[in-house]
């Protein structure tokens, strides 16, 4: 017989037709060995084409109840109370990952029969990480994510799987929670919930992935590229034309509301793909702090990310009593700088005498936008009150909803 790898249905039929022929083969024959042959490549065309379905794990966990004697009580360490027993026995509660991680170490049940998935292993559990700590119910609300039929009742319970889930897009992006989680870069003197920082920057990266750029350079962010930039705050439309300018030059801007406790103004990375990414918050609704802030957060792009791009900025640019660490005053010059040229400012009229018909005049000399100026005197004299009609004006009008981060793409979890 012409043996071959069986392909088909056809070449299927007519092995175990041969196999059949072969049974009573003595052993050490050409008959005996032809057999073994036909049986292994049978066994391989049947695994790929007639998979086993992996058994039920309710029924799995009932079977090794029966095989060690147990009773539903003594299913509690594992899953969490006698309710969550119940439930779970009768298909009423889906297992979440700790309950999967600990019935396969407890009962020695397989990892694939819990999860359903041929081959696959259980996540390692990552000590250092409180799951439930993630601002979850802020995370539904605004629709990052879905928690099924459960509601916000399971959020606890399944606090891993959820979160699990909503971090997909940094593998997919090729970055590492460690690195993340590790290498964030906040102000000195800034109280930020870590978690809600991370959540914060997970959905960031989640809406760059959504978003087309084009090529980046290094050394793209020079004197002449910002002074462009600015010059786009003089028209109407200035913040929405920012945010193309920079696509085209291979810049992610994403506006995206900050979750409470981080207090961020602002953040600034870069991607694995080599794209730099600045995201605002808009915190402060004003015309001036979104320029700024834009500004700084390039800042940090020009003068640090492009030299470690391992660094991650989350800005809270409230002032710090001087205290302010180096990078952070560099971000904070290269932003006045790029606003208003510092030979233009320090023997500027409006400086000097800050009325609003000077302010004006110097506006549109530059080219920019009014606030701009009104808002470095308001911080370089610290009066809030002053010029307060130039810099009233909302930013947020320009950004859709989706990027404004009230709803999105959503993660199933429970």
């Amino acid at each position: 017989m012409d043996i071959r790898v069986i392909k088909t249905e056809e070449d299927y039929q007519r092995a175990l037709a041969r196999i059949e022929q072969l049974m009573d083969a003595k052993p050490d024959t050409p008959e005996a060995e032809e057999l073994e042959l036909l049986c292994s490549l049978v066994h391989l065309y049947e695994k790929k084409h007639f998979p086993v379905d992996l058994p039920d794990p309710i029924a799995a966990i009932r079977f090794r109840m029966d095989q060690m004697g147990l009773r539903q009580g003594d299913l509690v360490p594992f899953i969490g109370s006698r309710t969550k027993v119940s439930e779970v026995l009768r298909g009423k509660r889906p297992l979440s990952l700790r309950m999967i991680r600990a019935l396969h170490q407890g009962l020695g049940i397989p990892a694939e029969v819990l999860l359903q998935e041929p081959g696959e292993q259980i996540p390692e559990n990552v000590e250092d990480i409180a799951w439930e700590r993630f601002p979850l119910k802020e995370m539904v609300k605004r629709g990052w994510v879905e928690v099924g039929r459960k509601g916000a009742a399971a959020l606890k319970d399944y606090a891993e799987d959820i979160v699990r889930r909503f971090l997909a897009p940094l593998a997919s992006c090729g970055i590492d929670l460690g690195r993340l989680w590790c290498r964030q870069h906040v102000p000195k003197g800034s109280q930020m919930n870590r978690y809600s920082l991370v959540a914060w920057w997970v959905r960031v990266i989640t809406l760059a992935q959504q978003q087309a750029v084009g090529p980046y350079r290094p050394g793209t962010i020079a004197e002449d590229f910002m002074q462009q930039l600015v010059r786009l705050s003089h028209l109407e439309q200035g913040p929405s034309l920012a945010q193309e300018f920079l696509a085209k030059s291979g810049i992610h801007m994403i506006v995206l509301r900050h979750l409470p406790g981080t207090y961020l103004d602002g953040g600034a990375a870069m991607l694995p793909s080599g794209h730099p990414l600045v995201a605002l918050t808009l915190r402060y609704d004003r015309v001036d702090h979104f320029w700024f802030t834009l500004c700084h957060e390039l800042g940090h792009v020009r003068l640090h990310l492009e030299k470690d791009k391992e660094q991650w900025f989350a800005d809270n640019l409230e002032p710090f009593g001087g205290r302010a660490e180096q990078c952070e005053r560099e971000a904070d010059r290269f932003a006045e700088d790029s606003l208003v040229p510092r030979d233009v400012w320090e023997g500027a009229a409006a400086r000097l005498r800050p009325t609003k018909e000077a302010v004006l005049q110097l506006a549109q000399k530059l080219q920019i936008d009014p606030a701009i100026i009104a808002g470095r005197i308001r911080r370089e004299q610290g009066n809030y009150r002053l010029l307060a009609s130039l810099v009233r004006r909302s930013v947020r009008k320009f950004f859709p909803r989706a990027e404004w981060g009230d709803v999105g793409c959503r993660v199933e979890a429970v």
